[in-house]
């Protein structure tokens, strides 16, 4: 089982972009999936998290300007970011409370499952 984000680029500073990561296997159910984001020389933080059920929540400092979904038909949950500034450029990362998968003839759960990064970079 894999995450793979994409989507990231340079856009400049109140331009939108559009992340995507998606699960890839033989998956059975996802719970709740969030995007992080860690800027140069700073700690990894919570940009916006979704339940399983589609319920976000967000950090403070992206609320009205970004909007989290997730698709479960495709096992895949989106970031849309708009009016983005310099500051919310970082490497953005999603991440799976837990994943259940098929591993042969049982199901298998992992926790805390991560993806890799995606560069968002904005320029001013």
């Amino acid at each position: 089982v894999q995450l793979q984000a994409s989507g990231g680029g340079l856009v400049q500073a109140g331009g939108s972009l559009r992340l995507s990561c998606a699960a890839s296997g033989s998956i059975f159910s996802i719970g709740a999936m969030g995007w992080y984001r860690q800027a140069p020389g700073k700690e990894r933080e919570l940009v916006a998290r979704i339940t399983s059920r589609g319920s976000p929540n967000y950090a403070r400092f992206v609320k009205g300007r970004f909007t989290i979904s997730r698709d479960n038909a495709k096992n895949t949950v989106y970031l849309q970011m708009n009016s983005l500034k310099p500051e919310d450029t970082a490497v953005y990362y999603c991440n799976a409370d837990d994943i259940t998968y098929y591993d042969v003839t049982r199901l298998v759960t992992e926790h805390d499952y991560w993806g890799q990064g995606t560069l968002v970079t904005v320029s001013s």
